[in-house]
């Protein structure tokens, strides 16, 4: 069974994804979006993470990102069922305790919905003004996850005995609606690759081509198998770009466009190699022709992808 979800317009504006209409939109905007997509069946709805952006990368990534946790709560309000996703939070930035604080109480307010997608993060300013360490980002990813398992699960005064972070006897309250966060791990290196297999609920790739992305889930399972763990694991794709229908304008050499049966052919691809999540983008020219797309995906496509 392949669900699909999406990230959310508006809240991060990189050049590398982000369409002209989305400079000018805002919180009217991505409450459209979300309600379109919560009734056209979408899994989940994502929000990325960065704290600051530095003036050398501003050019190519824009300073434009919503904080998730702020971004993710607001549409809480607005929905009832599609869950909500960092993707990615980049967890090693904060201590623990905080990021337990604020996405165990947007579990707590959205009913239970959160999914919490962790990564390692790239921007070296953004590590240093902080405090972090950037070179070793990973091994504090590696520490956080642990330390979030603790903070985020059930019990008000959680425990962590780490290198980095050590906490007992401080409570927490509200604890997450869930009885276990579930916590997919982002990224496509081997280490991050290494990281879901041993650490996640799932993996959610970056930017893997569907023809590399086959092998990359036999070694994420291979991983997973080797160290005994028996419990299944959701694997996540990014999909190519989208148009439902023949476009009316330039959509890129690299959009996926055409009838609906015939896109649900193409991405019933992802499933045949192990997929259980897929992860959509429409181009767009507008939130109208955004949402349009949404409802003909979820009507049109959806129910020829399994």
């Amino acid at each position: 069974m392949v669900v699909y979800g999406m990230q959310l317009p508006v809240q991060s504006q990189s050049t590398l994804y982000a369409e002209p209409w989305e400079a000018a939109a805002g919180p009217g905007d991505l409450l459209a979006v979300a309600r379109a997509a919560e009734v056209h069946g979408f899994d989940y709805l994502a929000s990325c993470d960065h704290v600051a952006i530095p003036r050398r990368l501003a050019g190519a990534m824009s300073t434009v990102w919503y904080d998730p946790v702020a971004t993710l709560s607001f549409l809480a309000a607005a929905t009832e069922r599609v869950r909500l996703l960092s993707h990615v939070a980049v967890v090693g930035l904060r201590h623990p305790l905080v990021t337990a604080k604020a996405y165990a109480t947007l579990d707590h307010l959205s009913g239970g919905r959160l999914v919490l997608g962790v990564g390692a993060g790239h921007v070296q300013e953004e590590f240093e003004v902080l405090g972090v360490d950037f070179a070793r980002r990973g091994a504090v990813l590696d520490e956080t996850v642990d330390a979030l398992r603790a903070a985020l699960g059930p019990e008000e005064y959680p425990e962590h005995l780490g290198e980095r972070f050590a906490f007992k006897d401080l409570g927490q309250l509200p604890r997450p609606a869930q009885e276990r966060v579930p916590v997919w791990v982002g990224g496509s290196s081997p280490a991050a690759v290494r990281r879901a297999a041993l650490k996640g609920d799932g993996w959610l790739p970056q930017g893997d081509p569907r023809e590399k992305l086959a092998v990359q889930i036999q070694r994420l399972l291979r991983l997973r198998a080797d160290a005994g763990i028996a419990e299944p694991i959701t694997v996540g794709a990014i999909t190519e770009a989208l148009y439902v229908g023949t476009p009316g304008w330039d959509v890129g050499r690299r959009t996926l466009s055409g009838a609906p049966e015939a896109l649900a052919a193409s991405l019933r691809a992802y499933g045949d190699m192990g997929v259980h999540q897929i992860q959509v983008r429409f181009r767009s020219r507008s939130r109208t022709e955004l949402t349009d797309q949404i409802a003909a995906f979820g009507t049109e496509v959806a129910p020829h992808l399994n």
